[in-house]
């Protein structure tokens, strides 16, 4: 049995976030899909999140999300093809980094950050080596960027943390393909 690559989209669930990012991240979904990748996620139905279930879903794709008990208090949750609910966030991140081959960061809130910052800081400690990519939108994420820049001008982190994670503008099959396709090899 050939091995199942999984792409980790961690995203907000928020319905404000702005549609050109949503339907970025359904375009995202697509790519994940048509590319032989399966989709782990928080298993959201809004938002980003649900945009790139909604993607993945779509074009055939193999869609597992992973749910604390209590979030369906806070959003609605997808029709995965496999659910799988645990009791805490801790065990939800950590269900997710498990199956991760490769760590998509869409438009998303505070969640989105603590799950950012959990991978890269597992990257940064050699517990995970997987690409991390921040998908910045219309400079959804400069302001998170900046801060990285000022951790290493303040001495907080080293100039490696900028080598652990890649930033791309858009979602397109330029921008996409060849970081999957590079994963399956």
């Amino acid at each position: 049995m050939s091995k199942r690559y999984f792409a980790c989209v961690y995203g907000g669930a928020n319905e404000r976030i702005a549609s050109q990012h949503k339907e970025k991240i359904e375009e995202l979904g697509k790519l994940i899909a048509s590319n032989g990748f399966s989709l782990v996620y928080g298993a959201g139905a809004t938002g980003c999140m649900g945009a790139v279930a909604r993607g993945v879903k779509e074009n055939g794709g193999f869609v597992m999300g992973i749910s604390p008990d209590f979030i369906s208090d806070f959003e609605d949750i997808f029709d995965c093809d496999n659910k799988v609910m645990v009791d805490t966030m801790a065990e939800r991140k950590t269900l997710m980094e498990k199956h991760a081959d490769v760590f998509f960061i869409a438009p998303g809130g505070i969640g989105t950050m603590d799950e950012f910052f959990q991978v890269l800081t597992l990257k940064y400690l050699k517990r995970i080596d997987v690409p991390i990519v921040v998908i910045n939108l219309d400079g959804f994420y400069d302001t998170l960027i900046a801060l990285i820049k000022d951790l290493v001008k303040q001495g907080a982190v080293t100039e490696k943390i900028h080598k652990l994670y890649d930033v791309i503008t858009d979602v397109n099959e330029d921008t996409i393909v060849p970081i999957l396709k590079e994963i399956i090899g």
